[in-house]
């Protein structure tokens, strides 16, 4: 028995692992950054309106949820759609994906996409049901762009618009949306911290079409770097990452002192970012940059939803 249940075990671990690697859990945050960011406006909002920190953690929580499927969805779309259009290859130089090792085929793969969008459909019928249309229009929208970013006619990774699709759906509808949620209302602070938390996103996916530019021209991917060249690039990246914590002193506009001063402390990591994009060429040594430009968004954006309740808590 142990030994069948040993061997179970080792089954069981080399069906779920190409799942896993497929939906690149290490770049979660970006779905989950925007939730927690868009709660705590409203929160903040909440307690200056003299409401308490009252909010609906059910909301958040199916807002977490459906945030994680629609983000692994499309990484899952990406795997397959970009193994069929030849640009993964054995020369890839990011981290190796799972189609294009052959643990799972690229047919197994839309499936699990289709699957993992599913599962944001249950969860934002739930969304639907408590707070109305508005919340159907952006989960529609999310479940399209999300399919269109690699795959569709137009496919907009392929188009140069992959940068504009997160900056959108992983900053400021994100963002937005969630506080939607809570107060049922957008206030101009929600669409500071959209824009804040977009363009580090935007960061992540600049590394990521910098290091693949020549793949991805040999491909006829038309990202923004292989369409703009790569002095332009690292212009993006350094622009994407610097500009968050310039617009953070729009804080101050809101009366959020802690909210334009804690995000600061993630300083150093954007010195990194900045080296690296003007030090590295395209090539995997770019991976190092892309953790370290993962490791900003997520530290910012827990900085920033600590300082918008310190501000409304500390006035």
């Amino acid at each position: 028995m142990p030994v069948q249940n040993l061997q179970d075990s080792s089954e069981i671990g080399s069906l779920v692992n190409p799942w896993v690697r497929a939906a690149r859990p290490e770049t979660l945050t970006a779905a989950v950054v925007p939730v927690v960011v868009g709660t705590a406006v409203a929160a903040m909002e909440n307690i200056r309106l003299g409401l308490g920190a009252e909010l609906h953690f059910e909301r958040m929580l199916l807002a977490l949820v459906s945030a994680c499927a629609i983000q692994v969805g499309t990484n899952y779309f990406n795997d397959a759609i970009d193994f069929r259009r030849g640009a993964d290859t054995t020369n890839r130089l990011g981290p190796p994906r799972a189609t294009q090792l052959g643990l799972l085929t690229a047919q197994q793969m839309m499936r699990g996409a289709w699957a993992a969008f599913f599962l944001a459909v249950i969860t934002g019928a739930v969304l639907v049901a408590m707070c109305g249309p508005v919340i159907l229009a952006i989960g529609l929208l999310s479940l399209l762009f999300g399919y269109a970013y690699t795959g569709g006619p137009f496919p907009l990774a392929y188009r140069g618009l992959g940068d504009v699709f997160v900056l959108l759906f992983f900053g400021i509808v994100a963002v937005m949306g969630s506080t939607y949620l809570q107060l049922a209302s957008w206030p101009s602070s929600s669409l500071l911290a959209g824009i804040q938390v977009g363009l580090l996103a935007v960061v992540l996916i600049a590394i990521n079409n910098f290091r693949d530019s020549e793949g991805d021209r040999l491909a006829k991917k038309y990202t923004l770097a292989v369409l703009l060249g790569e002095k332009i690039a690292r212009y993006e990246i350094v622009v994407a990452a610097v500009l968050p914590f310039i617009l953070g002193f729009g804080w101050l506009l809101h009366d959020a002192l802690w909210a334009a001063v804690l995000p600061l402390a993630a300083l150093p990591l954007l010195g990194k970012v900045i080296g690296g994009a003007g030090r590295l060429a395209p090539s995997a040594a770019c991976n190092g940059l892309l953790v370290t430009s993962a490791k900003m968004h997520a530290l910012f954006g827990a900085l920033l939803a600590a300082g918008l309740l310190l501000s409304a808590l500390w006035r």
